[in-house]
């Protein structure tokens, strides 16, 4: 199994180093991280900085990490298409303006990533936003802000879509998950497949009172 290591950014969000044969970076929520990576590896070894949505505190350091080690920025052709816009990426929120990002690479749904000695399906889980994604391989689950441990689900009024969220948990159910990787708080590997469920429960309890209410539960940025 490839080494994977947790870099916990300034606004909270955490960061995952794949240490494969081809090594990526799953989101960059800090700028500065090229002295974070340096703990285990040569920086310049990265090849991609995968984003699992367009949000500031995923992508703050994206740009700045790719000048300095040569990596290609990927994210989901939805969320590309919103990465100039002050609150779809919610980076109003944190009192500031998006960052500028040109991506070199689009993502789908459905293709995977070949990192030599693991490949990671993307998976497509619109909810929190529109072009949210997943990456899954060999019992490994990354799932940005679209489930936390516990049964935890992203918030969905950010530009994002409650019913959405609730398919696109129904997906990561169908998966064997032996470690969860989300993008906020802790990791897991401890009945991951009961806790996923827990998040689709969660979800739909979340979805009922949208609708109701306009009230949004158990959710994080």
């Amino acid at each position: 199994m490839v080494n994977v290591h947790k870099i916990t950014g300034s606004h909270g969000a955490n960061a995952y180093l794949i240490d494969a044969q081809h090594p990526i970076l799953v989101d960059v929520g800090a700028l500065n991280m090229f002295d974070a990576l340096k703990k285990f590896l040569n920086p310049t070894d990265l090849e991609y900085i995968i984003l699992t949505h367009c949000h500031y505190d995923h992508t703050l350091g994206a740009t700045q990490l790719a000048e300095q080690t040569g990596a290609s920025i990927a994210i989901h052709e939805e969320d590309a298409k919103l990465l100039d816009d002050d609150w779809a990426t919610a980076s109003a929120m944190f009192g500031t303006h998006a960052p500028s990002i040109e991506p070199d690479m689009l993502l789908k749904g459905g293709k995977s990533l070949d990192l030599g000695d693991i490949s990671l399906r993307i998976i497509h889980t619109p909810g929190h936003s529109l072009g949210s994604i997943c990456l899954y391989g060999s019992g490994l689950l990354f799932s940005g802000d679209t489930i936390f441990v516990a049964g935890g689900i992203g918030r969905t009024d950010l530009g994002g879509d409650a019913h959405a969220l609730v398919d696109s948990i129904k997906l990561l159910t169908a998966l064997d998950v032996d470690i969860l990787y989300p993008g906020h708080g802790d990791i897991t590997n401890q009945n991951v497949n009961a806790q996923i469920r827990a998040s689709l429960k969660y979800a739909k309890i979340n979805r009922k009172a949208y609708n109701s209410k306009g009230f949004y539960a158990f959710c994080i940025l």
